[in-house]
């Protein structure tokens, strides 16, 4: 099977350089110190190679815990007719490799029944392997919002990095990372209902503000499944929160008569019109797009002082 060149992308390909220099340099400091004996197998670390897929093992550390079947199964088909376009990331490990990224394209290889697949080979740390297979996924926004809020604070609480650190390796900004982070002071069974994909991320930040656990859970579940919006469960919330406050002041309800006119000018007038205000006072705006539309207007206007225009009459000026 011929195999297209292949790349692991920008922000992937800028992490893993970081950690080659660590690299470089800790091999450079050991051969000043120690006298490496001559060995008979030496496995690549450059490069892309394939390697039989039974040889690979899953990071047990590998923040992901959740993959969609359904996903898989189309990543597999498409496997099956393309091949794996980018390779998997792997560290030796004794007689095998531990992969570090590319995880989900390892078990849709096997579904798809390859007896190998093309890996780039790496020989990183413990703590490198923990951090890089983290910061991939959160790259890649592989994990849930729940995942990724742990995967930070994890990064943080390991490796005493800051905010600006992890927002920094990431390449988002330190608020997004702040407002991730937020979202696991939430109840339990709310957390559940986002890792489910049944709370989007959105909806849960607005319940972060509510410290009762149960009118917590009980705004997630009427927001779950998309029911309301997240600008209308923000106004519940709100409310809730400040249940005297005034509301603020509502636009005018416009009748049926006044809609009926507006639809009215719009066909007359071949163009969008607007009104603002109520039948007892208000502005009506006529949108024009070009000097010719607005000579058009003009000239309707000059007839409709002149003469009575039947709808045939106005059809045909609105042709011109």
């Amino acid at each position: 099977m011929s195999q297209k060149k292949m790349g692991l992308g920008k922000g992937l390909g800028a992490l893993l350089s970081i950690y080659d220099e660590e690299v470089a340099d800790m091999e450079n400091n050991a051969e000043q110190t120690a006298v490496k004996p001559e060995t008979t197998e030496k496995k690549q670390t450059s490069g892309v190679n394939e390697i039989e897929i039974n040889k690979i093992h899953a990071n047990p550390n590998q923040p992901r815990k959740h993959f969609d079947e359904d996903a898989l199964n189309e990543l597999a088909a498409s496997i099956r007719t393309h091949g794996v376009i980018q390779p998997i990331v792997v560290n030796t490990d004794g007689d095998g490799y531990l992969i570090i990224a590319g995880e989900r394209r390892w078990r849709a290889s096997k579904i798809a029944g390859l007896d190998t697949v093309p890996c780039i080979v790496k020989n990183y740390t413990e703590r490198q392997i923990k951090e890089i297979s983290i910061i991939e996924n959160l790259q890649r926004e592989d994990l849930n919002p729940i995942e990724a809020a742990r995967a930070i604070k994890q990064l943080m609480d390991e490796y005493n990095f800051t905010q600006e650190t992890v927002a920094d390796r990431i390449g988002i900004s330190r608020p997004n990372i702040a407002n991730t982070l937020r979202l696991l002071s939430l109840s339990p069974d709310v957390i559940k209902l986002v890792e489910q994909n049944r709370l989007s991320a959105g909806h849960a930040r607005s319940l972060v503000v509510i410290t009762d656990s149960r009118a917590q859970l009980k705004f997630a579940t009427a927001a779950c499944d998309g029911k309301i919006t997240v600008r209308e469960l923000e106004k519940l919330v709100k409310q809730y929160l400040n249940p005297d406050a005034k509301p603020k002041h509502q636009p005018p309800q416009q009748s049926m008569e006044l809609k009926e006119l507006i639809d009215e000018m719009q066909r007359v007038f071949a163009t969008k019109v607007s009104a603002i205000g109520s039948d007892r006072k208000g502005r009506i705006y006529i949108d024009y797009y070009s000097r010719d539309d607005l000579d058009r207007i003009s000239e309707l206007l000059q007839l409709l002082k002149t003469k009575t225009l039947t709808l045939k009459d106005l059809r045909e000026f609105n042709k011109k």
